[in-house]
């Protein structure tokens, strides 16, 4: 199979479906988001952390895939039928929020309470978190731009709202895990 198509050389580009749009059209903006932070989060689970969150960041990656199918099917080719859309795509579930919510449950019994922002860095890997945070951040605005457009699973939306909180919160559990200072955000006195 080639890579190149050639059938994007005049600017358009295929969604899920077939149907051609602008490269800069916002359906494309908002899952090429979605690529990009798949790819910082595969670089936060290059980093030396333990297994178990390693394997939750492959759920997570593996979930934005789905995320970024629907973000790419016209909604005229995404009428549902059984709990999935025509295309076959499957949809965000709400275990998968779950899952999120309850991973940052478990770490945040294990952290300091937060008294303060904390600015970002103190670690390289804590630092690539706090980067995902942003783009996840970034995502949800596009999406969020796109639904208000044509409207898909609000789960799609309510994934990417809990995934940046879940990213925030896992740089704070790296942070404290490798012992990397967490530098409060404390505003000058003007």
């Amino acid at each position: 199979m080639k890579i190149y198509t050639k059938t994007g050389d005049k600017g358009t580009t295929a969604l899920f479906g077939g149907t051609r749009v602008p490269k800069h059209h916002i359906r494309i903006d908002s899952y090429g988001t979605v690529d990009e932070l798949n790819s910082h989060i595969g670089l936060i689970r290059d980093q030396e952390m333990d297994t178990h969150h390693k394997e939750v960041l492959i759920r997570i990656q593996d979930r934005l895939f789905t995320l970024g199918a629907i973000l790419a099917t016209d909604p005229e080719k995404a009428v549902m039928k059984n709990g999935k859309a025509r295309l076959n795509i499957p949809l965000i579930k709400e275990e998968d929020i779950v899952l999120l919510e309850t991973e940052m449950d478990i770490m945040n019994d294990s952290l300091p309470p937060m008294t303060h922002f904390v600015l970002p860095g103190g670690h390289t890997t804590v630092s690539y978190c706090h980067i995902a945070r942003c783009v996840c951040r970034r995502a949800e605005r596009l999406a969020s731009a796109l639904y208000e457009i044509a409207p898909f699973d609000k789960r799609t939306l309510k994934y990417l709202n809990r995934l940046s909180d879940y990213l925030f919160v896992l740089a704070r559990k790296l942070s404290n895990d490798l012992c990397a200072d967490e530098v409060k955000w404390i505003p000058e006195k003007t």
